[in-house]
């Protein structure tokens, strides 16, 4: 149990405190007749004609889809072991710059464009320069967490192509990570005032067999703005791993794991998640049911429709690779709900009839 709970409280520790200032009128920006910001209004566009991608946008985590088939061996079992020691060399978790890594993808960033150079700013106080000046791709760049970008327009859509990544960041946050040969495509279109669609795809022969990526789609923040979110403490401190919590499994009656079983409905991230639990060959099984989806690794990801075996560590508290179920019954012996202990709080899932 101690183990347990001291990685949450660690985890919480690594998590920054994600806002923006309320209400920060922009002028010159076109608005609806209730005085609005138009998201529908035309992209504006630069004095070379092109797109002007310029202003603050957010969005959520993309959801991509990566085939546990196509890594390398070594990269897989790499993936795996990250998984037992519940992902506490994640970048993020290091307090180290994300890079690549999927997840980092969304949230909030700052574009600033001129003709000559794109500056992508993130909230997390890191940033990524995109030369437009017409050079070429470096050869063998020095490495580096954020990558040397290079971009170029087809028609309105920007074409950046980046590689000289180190090899300490990942692609994905469960685990996956790449060589220094990794090369990154991404394709930014703004379709009009308020939206911007962007599509990846990640080359690393020496990690993958073959190339994958993910679309995303983010929305321009207007009349407010991005504040940063910082990484205080890092998991250098984080003890205990996947073996250590089955060693602490303890024996529930199967009688008690039915009583769990049912579907249970919660609010995470502002949005509305719902999970099965279930019972099959002794153990309880959670699964993701509603329209929540993260990048994952088949096991080493709890994504959409993916189960995930939960160890018991007593009667009602159960592990699932590091997040806490606990189910509450009531004075009749009626489950209620189940408290999911996360990385940012502790979420209630109420039962369904």
């Amino acid at each position: 149990m101690k183990i347990f709970f001291v990685l949450f409280m660690l985890l919480t520790i690594t998590t920054p405190a994600t806002a923006q200032w309320l209400d920060r009128p922009w002028t010159g920006i076109p608005r609806t007749a209730d005085g609005e910001p138009d998201l529908s209004a035309p992209a504006p566009r630069g004095l070379d004609g092109k797109p002007d991608f310029t202003g603050v946008w957010t969005g959520p985590p993309p959801v991509a889809s990566l085939d546990p088939a196509i890594l390398q061996p070594s990269f897989a079992a790499l993936a795996n072991q990250r998984q037992q020691d519940f992902y506490k060399e994640r970048p993020l978790f290091r307090c180290l710059p994300n890079g690549p890594e999927t997840e980092s993808s969304g949230g909030w960033k700052r574009v600033i464009q001129t003709p000559q150079t794109i500056v992508i700013l993130n909230e997390d106080l890191t940033y990524r320069v995109i030369h437009m000046d017409g050079r070429e791709l470096e050869a063998d760049p020095i490495p580096s967490f954020t990558g040397y970008s290079v971009g170029h327009w087809l028609g309105d859509t920007l074409i950046v192509d980046t590689n000289g990544f180190n090899d300490q960041t990942w692609v994905s946050r469960y685990g996956v990570s790449h060589t220094e040969g990794l090369r990154v495509n991404e394709q930014f279109t703004r379709s009009d005032f308020g939206h911007m669609q962007v599509k990846v795809t990640f080359t690393d022969p020496g990690a993958f067999s073959t190339p994958w990526g993910f679309d995303m789609s983010m929305e321009l923040a207007a009349d407010t703005e991005m504040l940063e979110s910082v990484c205080e403490r890092g998991s250098d401190d984080w003890t205990g791993n996947l073996s250590d919590t089955e060693a602490k499994r303890v024996s529930v009656p199967p009688e008690t794991l039915a009583q769990y079983a049912g579907v249970y409905r919660g609010i995470y991230g502002g949005g509305e998640r719902t999970y099965e639990i279930t019972v099959d060959g002794g153990e309880l099984i959670a699964t993701i049911i509603g329209t929540y989806s993260a990048l994952g690794l088949g096991a080493a990801g709890l994504e959409q429709g993916v189960p995930r075996a939960l160890v018991p560590l007593s009667q009602t508290l159960f592990d699932g690779l590091g997040l806490g179920y606990r189910f509450i019954v009531n004075d009749d012996g009626e489950v209620e709900s189940v408290i999911i202990s996360h990385v940012s709080g502790d979420y209630t899932y109420s039962r369904l009839p």
